[in-house]
Parts: structure tokens; sequence; C-alpha cells
């Protein structure tokens, strides 16, 4: 076990941005959260963080836990002229070897000499990505890192994290709104909306009342779906 949260809340004023989330995430496992807008979904990411701190319950860390974070978007000023290596350096000084070895591992090897205002939407995400796996962390967490891309390269992205875990052996909690696509790079999926409506795998999940309901998805072909359903273990909550 990496982390857990036990009855976590979090309230921001007069609002309750997160109700009661009971959450594992165990080493080598990706967890996928889906959720529409305003679910709670990035505060949750900051609450696990530590940037923000829970209003009740607890959260529970293992002592060797270390979190590699992947923004949904970094703006760097197009006139600034610096390389990904500069970049990669940045706040800090690693070993070239290390650098190497992350870009490598992002996909995104040789490219330690490319200006960053001349990465395509892609490898600049996979440089994010790099960096994150710079402190080598055991816990990867990414904020809706595709946003932006287009479906081909959402789906490269999501097939280089599988790869990461692979390599790296460290667990992934990433946000997406495209479960579609994600589905078979992850192993568990947590629907929230303010609390935790559903979780499942990710086939039982797609095609459980619970998801369809929290996006708004008409029923299709209903008798069909039953069956496919009754052969699954279902997926637990309500939205």
């Amino acid at each position: 076990m990496l982390i857990e949260c036990h009855n976590v809340s979090v309230h921001l004023g007069q609002r309750n941005i997160l109700r009661n989330i009971n959450l594992s995430v165990h080493a080598g496992e990706i967890i996928t959260l889906v959720g529409p807008n305003g679910a709670g979904k990035s505060t949750l990411f900051k609450t696990l963080i530590g940037a923000l701190s829970p209003s009740s319950g607890e959260i529970h860390k293992a002592p060797d836990l270390r979190i590699g974070y992947v923004p949904q978007r970094l703006y760097i000023d197009d006139t600034l002229p610096i390389t990904v290596s500069r970049f990669m350096n940045l706040p800090r000084a690693h070993s070239r070897e290390v650098v190497t070895q992350a870009l490598a591992d992002a996909g995104v090897a040789g490219l330690d000499k490319q200006q960053v205002m001349d990465l395509s939407g892609g490898q600049f995400q996979r440089v994010l990505l790099a960096r994150a796996l710079l402190g080598e962390p055991n816990l990867l967490l990414l904020d809706e890192a595709t946003q932006g891309l287009d479906h081909r390269g959402t789906a490269d992205f999501y097939r280089q994290i599988a790869k990461v875990r692979e390599t790296r052996g460290c667990a992934i909690v990433m946000i997406s709104h495209e479960l579609h696509v994600v589905m078979k790079q992850t192993d568990w999926v947590v629907c929230l909306n303010v609390h935790i409506c559903c979780q499942g795998e990710p086939d039982v999940i797609s095609d459980s009342h619970e998801y369809r309901a929290l996006f708004g998805l008409d029923a299709q072909d209903d008798t069909a779906l039953n069956l496919r359903e009754s052969r699954r273990q279902p997926a637990t909550g309500t939205c």
C-alpha cells in the first residue's frame, strides 16, 4: 500500500468539494479517475500531494512514498530560449545519465538539445512526464496530462504510461475524460462526482448504469448490456 484515504472530505468555504473518499493505491497498479467538470478530481490530487489538507478523514502514506506529478498544462514563454536539457535541470541539476534515462522512459530519447519552444504538444507532455520521473517516484499522478492532444497523440501517450509502469514499477493514478482510450492501459476505474459514485474494472465501468448516468449517456441495447453485465462482477457504488 502506497497511499490510502479514509473518509476524506474537503470543504472550501461553504462548498463541499469532496465527501467521504475511500481510496487505496497499491504498488504497480494503474488507476484512472473519471468524472464531470467540478467533480473534485484535481482537488483530490492536491490533497494526495499535500497541497490541501482534508477537512475530515485521514490519509495514510507509506514511509517511502515518492510522488511524481504531471500537470494538465505548463505555460512557458515562447520567446524563452531554453533547451530540454536545461528545462530538465530546473530547479536543481541532475546527472546526465539520470536525465537521459528519464527522457528515454518517457519516449523522447535524444531531445535533450532541442529547444522547448520547438516541441510538439505530445513531445512537451512527454518531457513533463520525464521531468516527473527524475525523482524516481513510486507513485505517479497525471492530471489530465493529454489535454490538447489529438486522439492519436492521446492514445500514444497512454501507451507510454503503460510502458513506464513496466520499466519503473511505479503506481499511476491519472485523471482522464476518455475512458474508451485508457481502457487497455488501466487496471481500475474510479468514477468521482464529489463522492465516489462507482468503481471497478474498466470494461465493467464503461457498461455500468452508474457510469452512463454520471455522463448522461443514453441506454443502447439494454438487452445485450444486461447479458454482458450478468457475466461480470458489477461495479460498486451509486451516482
